[in-house]
């Protein structure tokens, strides 16, 4: 199958790359940033040590996506590396899916890794310094997780597109944590615009240019439940999360169709 061959590939090139390496990396980053946000932390240890830590994951692995898609897409074409991979009959559109498919899997290994280590971390403080209100680490977490999942979906996707139709790899970077800082922030302000008015002269007008948004881009704050895992209580699950799930897949498929169709337009000098 020629994605499967294609996938197989970027692995062996990421690992070539010293992939081990820099996912030891995040693996320490985040067992220093857990212990030392518990031991300075004063009350809740274990609820702050999980917050820090799924803030330091929510920033370590969009970085970890774009240096991959650095990697096996940006490379590619400032290398001319496709020359020998687009060489007849492997399609532009294989190729692309094959190395995408590469990058969610070990973004899937690296989440997985991290969420464990944090799972086991956490239960270390609790048993260390004990709450009154313990942290959910069960389905409450893996609901978390999942939804964490599809935000890195969508900035993959995005990642990917970027690669393709941008000429500098560093575009790639700058296109997706920009990328990223709207999409996340852009409904809380919008929700604080709307309960408290006096923050800004003429909120109704920042609110109106920033609804606009919701039409351009999804909500990737609104899949950041960690109060889920933080209390356990099912009604940070918001009511709509089927909606949820459904448009920010929808949108993160969007973006690898068009990213697929820029790489099929593409002209190579």
């Amino acid at each position: 199958m020629p994605i499967y061959h294609d996938f197989i590939t970027a692995l062996r090139l990421v690992f070539k790359a010293k992939f081990i390496w820099m996912a030891a990396g995040v693996l320490l980053v985040l067992v220093l940033v857990t212990l030392l946000s518990a031991y300075f932390g004063g009350r809740q240890p274990a609820a702050v040590a999980l917050d820090v830590g799924f803030s330091t994951i929510r920033l370590l692995l969009p970085l970890l996506i774009v240096l991959l898609v650095q990697e096996l897409l940006s490379r590619e074409f400032d290398k001319r590396y496709y020359l020998n991979s687009l060489t007849y009959p492997n399609a532009r559109s294989t190729l692309l899916l094959g190395r995408f498919a590469a990058v969610f899997a070990l973004v899937l290994c690296a989440l997985f890794a991290l969420g464990v280590l944090q799972v086991g971390l956490v239960r270390f403080i609790g048993d260390i310094y004990p709450q009154a209100t313990p942290v959910a680490l069960g389905q409450p977490y893996l609901i978390v997780i999942v939804f964490l999942l599809l935000d890195l979906l969508v900035l993959a996707a995005l990642a990917t597109l970027l690669a393709v139709v941008a000429s500098t790899p560093s575009f790639v970077l700058i296109g997706t944590f920009g990328f990223m800082l709207v999409a996340r922030s852009y409904g809380t302000i919008v929700e604080l615009l709307s309960n408290n008015a006096g923050v800004v002269v003429n909120a109704e007008g920042y609110r109106a240019s920033l609804g606009v948004l919701g039409y351009l881009l999804p909500d990737l704050g609104a899949l950041d439940l960690r109060m889920l895992a933080l209390y356990g209580k099912s009604e940070f699950l918001p009511a709509d999360w089927p909606w949820l799930l459904l448009s920010n897949l929808a949108y993160a498929c969007a973006l690898l169709a068009l990213a697929v169709w820029a790489l099929q337009r593409k002209r190579f000098a």
